[in-house]
């Protein structure tokens, strides 16, 4: 079973997305990361990848090819305390969900290695 449908599939994903933007909004080091006036886009375009890697329907690469996160990710200044605030809210978000310690732990784990891999800055 993929972690996908452990999670209970594309709602899951929504919820935590969500709730992690609804922090973002209002995150002093990481909403002026994010250009659009509305988080709506980045919402979609970070659910529809967590899907995708996750196990579910490959909605993200259909609508904007590989995800090349690094590159993506390459213009916007990220240093060790954006990437900590992210972390941060991003735990808080997982922690808000029903799940299974074996769960939680396996999205966290991803989550603090590829956040760590967006740094671009000192």
């Amino acid at each position: 079973m993929t972690l996908y449908a452990a999670v209970g599939g594309s709602a899951t994903f929504r919820t935590l997305v969500e709730r992690f933007y609804a922090a973002v909004e209002s995150d002093p080091l990481l909403r002026p990361l994010y250009p659009e006036q509305d988080l709506s886009s980045a919402t979609e375009r970070l659910t529809l990848f967590l899907i995708q890697y996750w196990g579910g329907p490959n909605t993200y690469s259909a609508l904007r090819g590989h995800p090349r996160l690094r590159l993506r990710h390459q213009p916007f200044a990220i240093g060790q305390a954006a990437r900590d605030a992210w972390l941060k809210h991003m735990t808080a978000a997982v922690d808000s969900l029903d799940l299974s310690p074996e769960v939680r732990k396996e999205l966290l784990d991803y989550f603090d290695t590829t956040s760590t891999a967006m740094i671009n800055q000192r």
